[in-house]
């Protein structure tokens, strides 16, 4: 049976979206594991409930999630009080326009809601390739998943060694709950 993995995230300008894609492509290189995108725009909680894993993204915002993925956070409390998502794995990536960005408290604080959920996280253990853009993990994130966009147009940022890391994170992800589910 196929484990179901659901990509959830909220994109301001599209960067994070594109994240997701990439994740999702990841994902899609691993037989027997189903990717699928959701939007905190359209969120579908019946997806979520079915989820095996659900790895969730969204910009840093001056040192925080965006208000709505926040909003998406605080809406999940019905699948809290009934530990809907208890057991399941659950994995997180950010995006900002600064090498830094605070990126590290947002996916604290997205890992922090996925233990309240009762979930099981996953991290990224790739070691950095280089700093540089074209570099694979080049911001040094365990946690999860750390990108960054340049003020410029979705189809030239993030860079391709941020988006090949996001790939090589939902593979990881896929291979993981293979094993552990």
């Amino acid at each position: 049976m196929a484990k179901n993995i659901v990509i959830v995230y909220h994109s301001g300008f599209g960067h994070t979206a594109k994240l997701a894609e990439y994740i999702a492509l990841g994902v899609s290189q691993v037989a027997e594991v189903d990717g699928y995108l959701l939007s905190v725009d359209n969120i579908d909680w019946d997806i979520l409930a079915s989820a095996d894993v659900i790895v969730m993204g969204c910009p840093t915002y001056m040192g925080s999630a965006s208000a709505p993925f926040k909003a998406f956070m605080d809406a999940s409390s019905k699948a809290w009080s009934e530990q809907l998502w208890q057991g399941k794995l659950a994995a997180g990536f950010t995006n900002s326009g600064g090498l830094s960005g605070d990126k590290l408290a947002v996916l604290q604080q997205i890992q922090l809601f996925a233990m309240q959920h009762g979930m099981l996280w996953v991290g990224m253990p790739l070691q950095p390739t280089g700093t540089t853009p074209e570099d694979l993990n080049r911001m040094g994130s365990y946690m999860g998943l750390m990108a960054q966009s340049d003020s410029a147009p979705v189809d030239v940022t993030p860079p391709i060694g941020d988006l090949r890391t996001a790939e090589w994170f939902g593979e990881y992800v896929a291979r993981t709950a293979l094993r552990w589910l």
